[in-house]
């Protein structure tokens, strides 16, 4: 029985270029209508108990081609448990190979870029929230593909919280924090869920681009679209996810919002603020500011020193959905990063950056909401 490798599923990407025994040479297919590519997602099967080396090649070209060099391929055995898998990325192999070796214990191996969160999960962490006490769910658009795009709206207030992940759906890390969050939301005997169900009613958009997580993309929608782009004029031809977003946000108003994503190089957490849009203050600055040193006080797994660098006065891009909520609606708007790698802090070697992780992270980003809540001035 000899080697054979399929993606024809659910976020499913990979193109099989040749087999030579136990060597498969792989690269990645672009998104649709768009030359962005570095999401894969596959399965190895036929090599039991036999060493398999895989060669994802053509990766100069990627989207992000500083993000192979210290990454290691995620992997799994039985879809639940991901692990690591030793990878190494030569630059001068094939136009930048990433060599994956591993030895699969059982018939079949998948390995992904990140632990995937499949639409089959998506649509379970829906119905188990929707269904929990004092949880509305909003449908707010049909996608080109024809899927719903909902948003799980709780609790009562005047502070309005949105928190929506996964505009670039190869950023499956993102779901997974999400799912930390609602799980922590809808639990009415946590503390922190009580804590935020009076002050703030909370608008929560799990997944905003499930077209392009279904379609194994790694930044767009089924029309090619970067979502995280399309903020300033979304249409509905192009970026009907974004456009129904906004619109629901326009209804309801924006105190505070969080946009979840992940980064490809930097190996740590982080959030990225809105500096440089046009009606920066300081006072509002200052919102942002604090709510980073709470997290950073409350938690090893985020940090301050790595990130991205402030965009200058004037000169920030109101495409990007953070810069535009805090230019729209006056907003303490910011962007989480989580990584493809793993903390550079606080390494695990076996998972690497992992979704339970990313749970963790979630609820102690509520935490700190609660706590930039309680002592907030205004």
């Amino acid at each position: 029985m000899g080697l054979h490798i399929d993606a024809a599923f659910d976020s499913g990407n990979i193109e099989v270029l040749s087999i030579e025994g136990r060597t498969a040479k792989l690269a990645i297919p672009k998104d649709r209508h768009s030359n962005f590519f570095q999401w894969f997602h596959f399965r190895v099967s036929g090599a039991a108990s036999q060493p398999i080396v895989l060669k994802i090649t053509g990766l100069n070209a990627s989207a992000y081609p500083g993000g192979w060099q210290g990454y290691d391929a995620c992997v799994s055995e039985d879809r639940q448990y991901w692990g690591r898998a030793p990878s190494r990325f030569d630059k001068d192999e094939d136009g930048g190979t990433l060599t994956i070796e591993y030895t699969p214990t059982g018939g079949v191996a998948y390995f992904a870029y990140f632990a995937p969160y499949s639409m089959e999960r998506h649509h379970d962490l829906i119905a188990e929230a929707a269904a929990s006490e004092g949880v509305e769910l909003v449908r707010l658009a049909e996608t080109l593909d024809g899927r719903p795009l909902d948003s799980l709206e709780m609790g009562e207030g005047a502070l309005k919280v949105w928190l929506y992940a996964r505009q670039h759906p190869g950023e499956s890390m993102a779901e997974w924090w999400m799912e930390g969050a609602l799980e922590c939301l809808t639990d009415l005997t946590d503390p922190v869920a009580r804590s935020h169900r009076q002050p703030a009613p909370l608008h929560n958009v799990d997944h905003s681009n499930p077209d392009g997580a279904a379609r194994g993309h790694l930044r767009t929608n089924a029309a090619g679209t970067n979502l995280n782009r399309e903020w300033a004029e979304p249409s509905a031809e192009k970026s009907p996810e974004v456009l129904a977003i906004r619109n629901r946000m326009d209804e309801t108003g924006v105190d505070f919002a969080m946009d979840v994503h992940g980064d490809e190089a930097i190996p740590a957490n982080f959030i990225a603020g809105f500096e440089g849009i046009p009606s920066w203050t300081d006072a509002l600055g200052d919102q942002y500011y604090r709510y980073q040193r709470i997290l950073d006080r409350r938690t090893p797994d985020f940090q301050t020193e790595l990130g991205y660098p402030k965009t200058p006065a004037g000169r920030a891009n109101l495409g990007i959905s953070t810069n535009q909520v805090a230019e729209r609606y006056g907003a303490c708007a910011m962007t989480l990063e989580m990584p493809f790698k793993d903390l550079a802090a606080f390494p695990e070697p076996e998972q690497g950056w992992s979704p339970e992780r990313c749970k963790t992270l979630a609820r102690d980003c509520l935490a700190a909401l609660v706590e930039w809540i309680e002592t907030s001035d205004g």
